[in-house]
């Protein structure tokens, strides 16, 4: 009787959870939701396998999900192997000719198969492409500058083959998704002369997500959002906002290229930016599919 009563119970509850979640099913039906996967969650096989069976459900529930992904681990996984040394100019990588090979390589190739596999194992169809696939992203050379600190001079860095997306060419995503496929997309470019760039992989989720006037971007990372001064989660927050809270500094290091990728995204389209946790299980669906969400949501 025990064991009768469990599953019942059991089954009670997975159709409570089923009937919260059939009114944001209906909203996000036949919406297009970019999402940008790295961090530790990549190197975590458990949340790894998790992330591909999410991203298959979205597509079942009929979602149309577009994964661009990171790999700077991966990279300098292989740089070590092969030796490569790498340089650093104001905590920029500089990537030559010879690292540049690599970096595809690694992208394009094992990273953004592995992505793709993870998906398509949980019963979706998945195709990995790169940003030089179709013409999907057109890059230009990444330009920085910064003030010698002894002449105040400012200087230009060279980066090598470092970019930033200059256009977007979203055919062959439709191709893909028309099709009913999941676009797992490498963020590498290539630029007007025919050479290859390495470009920031929320970068180009940004740029891509701009360019398909997506519903939504979540951008998984290993930190839960934007956190106050009491280190708990701002919920919402406009573009407005956003650029406030960097300029007061409110919003510091690592976090402000991340929401300025995000502010950007939304004033490009975007109906919604999301930067959350990736760690958590099934972020990407809890973010989604449940009331109030789990990260911080910035919007127009």
């Amino acid at each position: 009787m025990s064991e009768t009563s469990d599953r019942m119970g059991a089954a009670q509850e997975q159709a409570r959870i089923l009937a919260h979640a059939l009114p944001f099913l209906r909203r996000y039906a036949g919406a297009t939701i970019v999402v940008k996967y790295g961090g530790h969650a990549m190197g975590d096989d458990a949340l790894a396998k998790q992330f591909g069976r999410d991203i298959a459900l979205l597509k079942q529930v009929g979602v149309n999900p577009v994964v661009v992904h990171g790999g700077g681990p991966q990279i300098n996984a292989m740089l070590e192997r092969l030796a490569i040394q790498s340089t650093f100019v104001n905590g920029l990588r500089v990537t030559d000719a010879a690292m540049v090979e690599v970096v595809e390589m690694v992208l394009a190739g094992t990273v953004n198969k592995e992505v793709a596999s993870l998906i398509n194992a949980a019963g979706a169809l998945a195709v990995g492409i790169s940003g030089k696939d179709g013409g999907l992203i057109r890059a230009k050379k990444l330009t920085r500058s910064a003030r010698d600190p002894e002449s105040h001079i400012e200087r230009v860095l060279d980066l090598g083959f470092v970019g930033e997306p200059e256009r977007i060419d979203v055919r062959v995503i439709h191709a893909l998704t028309g099709a009913g496929l999941i676009p797992v997309i490498a963020p590498v470019g290539i630029g007007g002369d025919g050479a290859t760039y390495n470009i920031n992989a929320d970068t180009a989720a940004g740029a891509i997500a701009a360019a398909l006037g997506a519903t939504r971007l979540l951008m998984l990372t290993d930190v839960p959002g934007v956190l106050d001064a009491e280190r708990r989660t701002i919920p919402e927050m406009t573009v407005a906002e956003v650029a406030q809270a960097v300029a007061d500094g409110r919003i510091t290091g690592g976090m402000i290229p991340k929401v300025e990728t995000c502010a950007a995204a939304v004033v490009g389209g975007v109906q919604g930016a999301v930067i959350l946790d990736g760690r958590v299980p099934h972020a990407a669906l809890l973010e989604l599919f449940t009331e109030g969400g789990v990260g911080t949501l910035i919007k127009p």
